[in-house]
Order: C-alpha cells, then sequence, then structure tokens
C-alpha cells in the first residue's frame, strides 16, 4: 500500500472551518491514490483549557487522572474530522491512540512509546478508509491511558509512520517550514528547503518549536521520510533528510533560543568517585531532564557543579536534592532563573573551525555575558540573561550572514 502518515496540530483544527480545510487536504491525497494515516491535535487551546479546569479543583492533580483528562481533546479532533471527510463521501475511522496500537511505558504525562501493534490500522486502511488517529496518547500493558508530553503527536505520527513502513511523514502546521531562526523574531529568517536529521533534533531540542525533538529522533532511527508544511498555504515545505543526500552544508545552519532556562548550582560537595552517578540519578529519577553541566574542583576534597534545567522544572529540582542533601554531603544550593539559551547548529561545524571565536565576538560586542556553554560536533549553545535573548539571537543571525539578503561568509 501507498501509506502516507497526514499530521495536523491544534491551530490547523482550531475550528469546524479549519477541520474542513484539513478534509480537503486528505481528499486530495486520497484521489492521488494515498492510504492515508491523519493524526491530529486537540483544537486550538483545548489542551490549555483542560488544564485551567484541573487546576481549578486541585493545585496539584494526579498524573493519572491529567492524562485521563487531556486526552479527551484529541478525541473530539479525530470524531469532528472523520464526520467531515464522511460527507465527502470518504470512508475514515477515527482511533484513539490505545486503539490504534500505541503501547507505552507508565509514566504519566512523558510516556515513551514502546511498540506500536498496526493490526487495526492496517485492516482500517485495506478497507479503503482513512484512520485518523489521536495523537498524544497511548496505553501501558496494563490498560493505563497515557501521554507523551506536550507536542507529542508529532511523536505520534513518525512513529506510525516507521511501524506503517509508510512513503513519508507530513507535519502540517502554523509556518510554512522550518526556519533559520524564529521568524517571529528575527525577520530576516529564511525557510530552509532541505536539512539533516541532525540538525533539526539540535534545533529541536534548543528550542525551536516546529518539531518535538522526540518525533526527530524516531525519524532518524528509521529513516523515515518527514517534510514540514503549512496547513494554511500550498506553498512547498521543509524536508528532513540524510545528510550525504544533501548539497555541501553552511557552516552555520540555524539560531535557536529557548526562553526556560535556570541554573543550579551546589557547593562543597564531595569529591568522591560516585559522587556525580549519585547526583544526577536522583534527578533522573524524578524524571527532571539535565541540559548544560559544569563542574569545577576548589579542594582536594570538595567540588562545585552547576547545571541547566528548564525552569518549569526547577521547584521540582530544588526539593529533589534537598531530601537528597544529607545523602549527597553538598553545603550549599544557589538558584539562579530568569535565564535563556541561544544556540548556532550546522553540520558544516564539524570540518570549519571558528565558529566558537565567532560567537562569542558577537555577543562579546553586543554586550551579552555568557554564564554557560556547551558544545557539540554540530552545535554551540550559551545560557545568557533571559532579557538578552532577543538581541542574542538576532544578533548572531546577522552575524552569521542567515539573513535573506545576505549569504554566509564564515
Amino acid at each position: 500500500m501507498n501509506i502516507i502518515v497526514m499530521k495536523f496540530g491544534g491551530t490547523s483544527v482550531g475550528s469546524t472551518k479549519r477541520i474542513q480545510e484539513v478534509a480537503k487536504r486528505v481528499e486530495e491525497k486520497v484521489n492521488a491514490g494515498y492510504k492515508c494515516v491523519v493524526v491530529l491535535s486537540a483544537m486550538g487551546k483545548t489542551t490549555d483549557q483542560l488544564v485551567h479546569l484541573a487546576k481549578e479543583l486541585n493545585e496539584q492533580p494526579s498524573p493519572r487522572e491529567m492524562d485521563m483528562l487531556l486526552t479527551t481533546g484529541e478525541q473530539i479532533s479525530i470524531a469532528l474530522l472523520s464526520v467531515a471527510l464522511h460527507q465527502k463521501n470518504i470512508e475514515a475511522r477515527s482511533f484513539t491512540g490505545w486503539q490504534a496500537g500505541i503501547v507505552t511505558d507508565k509514566v504519566h504525562g512523558k510516556a515513551v512509546v514502546h511498540e506500536v501493534k498496526t493490526d487495526a490500522l492496517l485492516e482500517s486502511l485495506e478497507k479503503g478508509e482513512v484512520a485518523v488517529v489521536a495523537g498524544f496518547q497511548g496505553v501501558t500493558d496494563k490498560g493505563e491511558i497515557t501521554t507523551l508530553g506536550r507536542g507529542g503527536s508529532d511523536t505520534t505520527a513518525v512513529t506510525l509512520a516507521a511501524a506503517l513502513q509508510a512513503e513519508y511523514c507530513e507535519i502540517y502546521t502554523d509556518v510554512t517550514g522550518v526556519y533559520t531562526a524564529d521568524p517571529r523574531v528575527v525577520k530576516q529568517a529564511q525557510k530552509i528547503e532541505e536539512i539533516s536529521y541532525e540538525e533539526m533534533l539540535e534545533l529541536a531540542r534548543l528550542g525551536a518549536g516546529v518539531l518535538h525533538p522526540r518525533s526527530v529522533e524516531c525519524a532518524l532511527s528509521h529513516k523515515v521520510k518527514l517534510v514540514v508544511r503549512s496547513s494554511f498555504e500550498k506553498v512547498p515545505g521543509t524536508w528532513i533528510k540524510e545528510q550525504d543526500q544533501m548539497e555541501e552544508s553552511l557552516q552555520v545552519r540555524g539560531i535557536a533560543h529557548d526562553m526556560d532556562v535556570a541554573r543550579i548550582k551546589l557547593l562543597g560537595l564531595p569529591n568522591r568517585q560516585n559522587i556525580l552517578a549519585e547526583l544526577f540519578t536522583a534527578l533522573a529519577d524524578a524524571h527532571i531532564n539535565v541540559d548544560i553541566i559544569v563542574q569545577s574542583e576548589h579542594q582536594v576534597d570538595q567540588m562545585s557543579v552547576a547545571f541547566s534545567i528548564s525552569e518549569a522544572e526547577a521547584e521540582a529540582a530544588q526539593k529533589v536534592l534537598l531530601a537528597k542533601q544529607s545523602i549527597l554531603g553538598f553545603q550549599d544550593m544557589l538558584f539562579e532563573g530568569g535565564l535563556a539559551k541561544v544556540s548556532a547548529v550546522g553540520v558544516g561545524m564539524m570540518t570549519r573551525p571558528g565558529v566558537a571565536a565567532n560567537m562569542f565576538a558577537c555577543l562579546s560586542e553586543a554586550n551579552i555575558t555568557v554564564k554557560m556553554v556547551s558544545t557539540s560536533e554540530i552545535k554551540l549553545s550559551c545560557v545568557i540573561e533571559r532579557d538578552k535573548a532577543i538581541e542574542a539571537t538576532q544578533s548572531l543571525h546577522r552575524y552569521f550572514g542567515l539573513g535573506a539578503d545576505s549569504k554566509v561568509s564564515v
């Protein structure tokens, strides 16, 4: 079967009029001979509204009950699209995540997909139906409903594309593709016609909100052909593909920024063999992601460790560390919020030196202080004050020549 997966985000299905437009897009693919699996997010701000309702009743609602509540949003979307397709005389059947065979681990709110049982979807496609699947959700092997975290509908779509061996997966959103920077922040940002899996994964992790990082990881792992395009305009999008299929890469492909950063520093941590393992295991057990880590030794028997995390998880991280203070043995804990991270990403960094020097020079010229630094083969990230993040993003985009009226020369 010529299977494709089409995913539409919340703004794309934000009203019945928008759902009718989605139905037209699906109709075009059906008429072109494709077997379609359509993955939907909840309508507009439905998820936010549901969270608000729960917190009116309880400031700390049960994660299990939150998953039960939040999954209802996508069920509205899939039922309405199926109704719209029926109006066009197109056979369609809606599936919740668990009906679609998406099996996850048991971590409510941040579940990871372990398996996709494709029998029900394949049976539907063989009957000539459009399979309309609720994104963002699955079920444990014990029958507990779970969600994949915000943006998890992208992960649902790519996971299904991999399991069904689809020809490609389309991610429809409110932008026309992936840009060299957030076009809402940098007016000169250019749309990128094609980008490597690795570059897209770094941009997604570093704050580019176009794709969920786990969806890109899945696409990379299973070599799923992926394209990001607009559900509002019929224009070419951005293809995410293997690096060896692309032309020679620019040194810097894009600039990303993340406004949700905080830093925790532990002073007087005992300098013993397994202390770092104990520290970060405690955070990992609480499902808290740590980003940049800086270690410094001031005495033979003591050291300091600083690390960045999402500010949204800062309170939980501090509670975990204070509860473990007697075991970990640190003397003091310092917290700094109001931070951001700006990053330059590009596969071309691997073969062309100078990105770090240029990035630090740019930030220095703008009088922006760098608090932490993280590097990999294809990215360089700096933690800075949050109120300087927009200026830094604009300056770096201009400095590396990524604007519509210039070319990269470094």
